[in-house]
């Protein structure tokens, strides 16, 4: 007898069989599932150390606003030392491809911002007088704000579920808190 002629004589017991047969179910269930699995164990774990990277970018650009709002006059050492500080902030994650520009913005009257100086790691600082847009309100008149920015080029350390570059921005506000205006010098303090 041949199996198409089994199958249409006693096809539904065959079906049945078929149905109820556990013998290596799980090797199949698994099989199936595992691919699964797998991607959303990569892409969980990328997506989560690419959010503690922009967490830590965050982190850079408050920093740096505070550490510099402290002070009355910042000179080459410190604003080394700070850099060195918001190095370390990122840690472990690479700070090459790290950018990082701190600057202080004045009120130059008629609701003009202009920079007093800036310094940056990575990328050029603001030109001295340049205008700057800040949000409405940010520098009373007569007042002074220290502008912090970041720019970090992530890239995913395994690269299985992200590919390429993803720049991270922030940009934060700290108005001086022991004088109006920080002066920048060459000299130690």
């Amino acid at each position: 007898m041949t199996l198409l002629h089994r199958l249409s004589r006693s096809g539904g017991a065959y079906v049945k069989k078929f149905a109820t047969a556990r013998d290596g179910l799980a090797a199949v269930e698994f099989a199936i599932i595992s691919p699964l699995l797998i991607t959303m164990y990569f892409g969980v774990t990328e997506i989560a150390d690419a959010f503690t990277a922009s967490t830590k970018a965050t982190a850079v650009a408050s920093t740096a606003a505070d550490l510099i709002a402290q002070e009355k006059v910042v000179c080459n050492a410190e604003m080394n030392d700070a850099f060195a500080a918001l190095n370390a902030i990122m840690f472990p994650f690479p700070v090459n491809g790290m950018q990082i520009r701190i600057s202080s913005l004045i009120d130059a009257g008629g609701g003009t911002v202009k920079v007093a100086w800036s310094d940056a790691q990575n990328m050029s600082p603001r030109a001295v007088n340049s205008v700057v847009t800040v949000p409405a309100g940010l520098v009373a008149s007569g007042g002074s704000v220290i502008m912090s920015e970041i720019n970090y080029s992530y890239n995913s350390p395994t690269g299985h579920m992200i590919y390429g570059t993803i720049t991270l921005s922030d940009k934060f506000y700290l108005h001086p808190r022991r004088t109006s205006q920080i002066t920048r010098t060459a000299t130690t303090c």
